[in-house]
C-alpha cells in the first residue's frame, strides 16, 4: 500500500515534496497528483526522456524504405522505356518515399505512445479515488537510497 500524503496549500505540497527528496526517496517511487499543472514539480522531479522517439525513428526509416522499394520495383516490374531515359530514376521516387516516411514515422509514434501509456486501459488514465482540489503524494514502498 502506497503512503498518501494530501494538502490543501501548493507551497506546503511543493516543501513536502522537496523534503521527500532530500530524504532519498527516489523519484521513481513518487507519484504526485496535482489539480492543476504546477511547473515545479518537474523541476523537482526530473523524468526520464521518452522512448517514443525510437517508435519514431525505426517508423521513419521504414517508410523510407518501403517508398523507395515500392517504386523501383514496380518500375523494374513494369518498365516503361521512353526516349532513353533510364528505368529507375530518383527524383520522382523521393516524393513517394517522402510521404511514405512521414505516414509510417506518425502511425509508429502513435502507436508507441499507446504501447509505452498502456492505452487504451482507463485503469491507467484515471485514478481510483477523487481528491477534488488537493495536492497529494503517493510514495510506493521500496527502500530508500
Amino acid at each position: 500500500m502506497a503512503d498518501r500524503r494530501v494538502f490543501e496549500d501548493r507551497e506546503q505540497f511543493l516543501e513536502a515534496l522537496r523534503r521527500l527528496v532530500r530524504e532519498g526517496v527516489p523519484a521513481e517511487r513518487i507519484r504526485v497528483i496535482t489539480p492543476f499543472g504546477v511547473p515545479e514539480v518537474e523541476e523537482i522531479l526530473p523524468g526520464k526522456r521518452s522512448r517514443v522517439r525510437f517508435f519514431a525513428l525505426i517508423g521513419a526509416a521504414g517508410g523510407t524504405v518501403t517508398g523507395l522499394a515500392f517504386t523501383i520495383l514496380t518500375s523494374l516490374s513494369w518498365p516503361l522505356v521512353i526516349g532513353g531515359k533510364p528505368i529507375v530514376s530518383l527524383p520522382p521516387f523521393i516524393i513517394i518515399a517522402f510521404a511514405l516516411t512521414i505516414l509510417f514515422g506518425a502511425l509508429s509514434t502513435f502507436a508507441g505512445f499507446l504501447l509505452l501509456s498502456r492505452l487504451p486501459s482507463l485503469r491507467g488514465i484515471r485514478s481510483g479515488e477523487e481528491y477534488g482540489n488537493a495536492f497529494v503524494i503517493l510514495i510506493e514502498e521500496g527502500e530508500r537510497r
